[in-house]
């Protein structure tokens, strides 16, 4: 029992940064009151004494703002960061270092009996006002960005944002490095532009890039082929792009952002 609360304590030091002293967290972390509320209601629970396994989780509820069923199942080190508004239903399962923050919800979409609520496994994290709703799984590590709405199953890893939840998949380091390589070639300074950015037009940006590079290449071979049959067509220089052409767009895209 105690190895369980130093192990809730600690997890509240390494991961808020305004924690101070184990005083100030045992006393005024409304997370951890309700995870020790509701262990107490789990084992209730599981005692098959319902009614007071419930009485003893609105108490909770009331005392925290944090409402977890204590029919869920929650795993070591949970961290609730803030708190208020969370919800957690009755067929939930929560790993182990997982971390929640204000107003998330782990609901259901039916009214059918059995497992309606989603299970988060070890290491997830799920930011503030994210809404996750139905019967499936959330890897491990996984990220649910702010205010997202997620109905479908997470993969390991993966990053989740927007309504409806996307993944976001992070770009492959080779395909990064080609690309970078021909906007240098171009003159193109992508300002803003970061792998991890939903942004239909970093997307139509990377895949004009991708076209460059294809056709960059077959120039090449072109060229090759044409030098072997003795042609001096290739020896001729193409237009200059000059960085001052660009400056202007530069310059307006660094105001809007600023």
């Amino acid at each position: 029992m105690f190895e369980r609360l130093r192990e809730d304590i600690q997890s509240v030091f390494h991961r808020d940064p305004a924690a101070r002293n184990a005083f100030e967290v045992l006393t005024c972390y409304p997370g951890l009151h309700a995870i020790w509320i509701h262990r107490l209601a789990g084992a209730l629970w599981r005692a098959e004494l319902k009614w007071l396994a419930r009485l003893v989780s609105n108490f909770g509820r009331w005392l925290t703002g944090i409402e977890i069923h204590p029919g869920a199942k929650v795993g070591r080190r949970f961290f609730i960061d803030h708190g208020m508004g969370i919800v957690i239903g009755e067929t939930a399962e929560i790993g182990d270092d997982v971390t929640l923050y204000q107003g998330v919800t782990l609901g259901g979409t039916s009214w059918n009996k059995g497992k309606r609520h989603p299970t988060l496994e070890d290491g997830v994290v799920v930011g503030a006002g994210a809404k996750v709703l139905g019967p499936f799984t959330v890897g491990a590590g996984a990220k649910v960005g702010s205010n997202a709405v997620v109905t479908k199953a997470v993969p390991p890893g993966a990053t989740v944002v927007g309504i409806p939840g996307r993944i976001i998949v992070k770009s492959d380091d080779e395909v990064d490095a080609k690309r970078k390589a021909m906007a240098e070639k171009i003159g193109f300074d992508a300002y803003g532009v970061g792998e991890d950015m939903p942004d239909p037009v970093a997307r139509a940006i990377n895949q004009l890039l991708d076209h460059l590079q294809a056709v960059d290449g077959r120039l090449e071979g072109m060229c090759g082929a044409l030098k072997d049959l003795g042609s001096n067509y290739c020896a001729k220089d193409l237009p200059e792009l000059r960085e001052e052409d660009f400056a202007c767009v530069k310059d307006k895209d660094q105001s809007q952002a600023s």
